[in-house]
């Protein structure tokens, strides 16, 4: 018998706030990519649920209305934005050039290895729009057909591992410029990408920012043609 607290919505929001909080405090004391936050936080509390047996539909009354906060979080990147508008048109042809390759190349590479082997339509359609923001993949997945549940925890794994190996991957390839960096960050790797963006340059994180939009509104655009060229 589950006790009445934790069949409430508090339950969810505290104990995802309180998580975190704790996960923040040894990413602050350790600033490992691995002991990243949002994935100590999401790994603790699967082990905590797990443990005490407790349905994730209890948590997910608390965390859904967290959940809901995502979208005006994506609307606050805009401040860094403002600060660089200037900057930013200038370079807007060679950034609506480089979200939109990566839009497609994102797609085209998680879905095209499922199509290879054979994959669950229900499966595929879910990958597609893997590299979106949560709120934006979420809307996508449900007007395609695909499982809402399995997209919004594709869509989290991507952001982290984006987070974790983002920046090193591309220092390897020899991209140091911000500018690109931000692009390829916000890009592939949405919110969480830009989190750890904004820590190593503040413009870089901007790009981020505002590649998140784009790349919603082009995934967004192209996956409806995708969806109709599927056998």
């Amino acid at each position: 018998m589950l006790s009445p607290l934790v069949q409430t919505p508090l339950f969810g929001i505290t104990l995802t706030l309180v998580t975190y909080e704790l996960a923040s405090c040894v990413y602050r004391r350790w600033p490992l990519a691995l002991l990243n936050p949002v994935i100590v936080t999401a790994a603790c509390i699967i082990l905590f649920l797990s443990l005490l047996d407790i349905p994730y539909a209890q948590y997910a009354a608390g965390g859904d209305i967290l959940l809901f906060l995502l979208g005006p979080a994506v609307v606050a990147l805009g401040l860094p934005l403002y600060q660089r508008r200037a900057e930013i048109i200038s370079r807007l042809l060679p950034t609506l050039c480089a979200v939109s390759a990566g839009a497609v190349a994102s797609i085209v590479s998680a879905t095209g290895i499922l199509l290879l082997f054979g994959s669950d339509t229900g499966l595929i359609l879910s990958m597609a729009p893997k590299s979106v923001t949560t709120p934006i993949a979420i809307g996508i997945s449900e007007k395609i057909g695909g499982i809402v549940p399995l997209t919004a925890a594709i869509v989290v794994v991507t952001g982290c591992f984006g987070g974790m190996v983002g920046p090193t991957f591309c220092r390897l390839l020899g991209i140091r410029d911000p500018f690109a960096m931000g692009l390829a960050m916000g890009t592939a790797a949405h919110g969480l990408g830009t989190g750890r963006m904004l820590e190593i340059d503040r413009f870089g994180g901007a790009m981020a920012g505002l590649s998140i939009g784009l790349n919603g509104v082009i995934t967004a655009a192209i996956i409806p043609i995708f969806v109709a060229l599927l056998p």
